[in-house]
């Protein structure tokens, strides 16, 4: 429908989720919010879908930010449920067991960012700019912001960007580590096929231990992260794919991996 906040499209073992209010630069509701749960909810359950792709509709806008029309008449218990429900989503995004591409088409603010940051890869074009500017607002962001950014790129680049609420160039958000790659405006659509294409191909169940193992040593001492790696490792020695590739390796073929 014209009017979906959201655009959900398949190619293949790829799933395209795409935030369709381009009007509004594709700013993030409640209705949008609850919208991408419902369908990160649904990819991931879906055994057809391998790799999930998030983007922008339009020229302009990954995500520019939360609706602020809407947040301007919420009260402050009502402002703590729109972060607890923003926050729902980027944890929902950051526990999928599948791999999260954020094609970063234009601005990525606010909320925008902190959706992108939630994702496991971020590919931005170079004519884009992130940033959290909630501060000229009179906030703070409220979707994860201050811990994701501390986490992917330190304290100092992250007060940098929350304390001063300017949106820096794709290529400072590389060097900050807050992105992946940054590719020119007219490739990206291309670079970011060829990854899903990658990560579709992958075997599964390891993606799936490798996810899981990072996020939750990310959260936990080394020791207790080095535990969970070997039990993932060991796991790996149960699964049909395990076989497959090793076996694919010894006779010089591509593997062909079955999700068990």
């Amino acid at each position: 429908m014209a009017d979906s906040p959201l655009a959900v499209t398949d190619d293949g073992a790829i799933r395209t989720l795409t935030v369709n209010r381009p009007d509004k630069l594709n700013a993030l509701d409640r209705a949008t919010l609850e919208a991408l749960y419902s369908a990160f909810s649904a990819a991931e359950t879906d055994p057809a879908v391998r790799v999930v792709v998030l983007t922008g509709a339009g020229p302009k806008a990954f995500v520019a930010g939360a609706d602020i029309a809407e947040m301007n008449g919420l009260s402050a218990v009502q402002g703590r449920d729109f972060s607890a429900l923003g926050q729902k989503l980027m944890r929902c995004i950051e526990r999928m067991p599948k791999p999260v591409i954020a094609r970063i088409n234009g601005f990525a603010l606010g909320g925008g960012l902190e959706l992108a940051m939630a994702c496991h890869l971020r590919i931005a074009a170079e004519t884009a700019k992130v940033g959290q500017p909630e501060i000229n607002l009179g906030l703070i962001p409220g979707f994860g912001g201050t811990q994701r950014l501390l986490r992917l790129c330190g304290r100092a680049a992250t007060l940098e960007l929350c304390l001063l609420g300017t949106p820096i160039t794709a290529a400072r958000a590389l060097q900050f580590g807050i992105v992946n790659e940054v590719v020119p405006a007219d490739a990206l659509d291309a670079r970011v096929q060829t990854l899903a294409q990658q990560l579709a191909q992958a075997a599964p169940l390891a993606l799936r231990g490798i996810l899981d193992a990072v996020h939750i040593g990310g959260e936990c001492a080394l020791g207790e992260g080095l535990a969970y790696e070997t039990a993932q490792f060991g796991l790996m020695f149960a699964t049909e794919d395990m076989r497959e590739g090793t076996a694919a390796f010894l006779a010089r073929r591509p593997p062909v991996f079955q999700n068990r």
